[in-house]
């Protein structure tokens, strides 16, 4: 990768935590218990316990994403874990080289 495509203003401090709370409350909300309904991991697919289900930032807030229902994704503890702080195309480029 381009050291150019890695280089991005980081959000500071007091702007994660905003997104964060954010993030807390839309996890309390119908729409969030409707989105982990099925269970479903959104990147691997996989059936997981609600319990095991974490909410993902598609962008990741340290790289300028936002707490929006349409930057908001279910996904186990394991994609979580992995996934870290890529954007999408660089999940799915990790993806391709496992």
């Amino acid at each position: 990768m381009s050291r150019e495509f890695l280089d991005f203003d980081a959000p500071d401090g007091a702007e994660i935590r905003r997104e964060k709370n954010k993030a807390r409350d839309l996890r309390k909300s119908r729409w969030w218990q409707q989105k982990t309904a099925s269970g479903n991991c959104y990147f691997c697919k996989k059936k997981t316990a609600f319990k095991n289900l974490t909410m993902d930032h598609l962008v990741p807030l340290a790289r300028g994403g936002r707490s929006t229902k349409d930057n908001l994704v279910p996904c186990c503890k394991s994609c979580n874990n992995k996934k870290k702080s890529m954007l999408p195309l660089e999940w799915e480029e990790y993806l391709k080289n496992m």
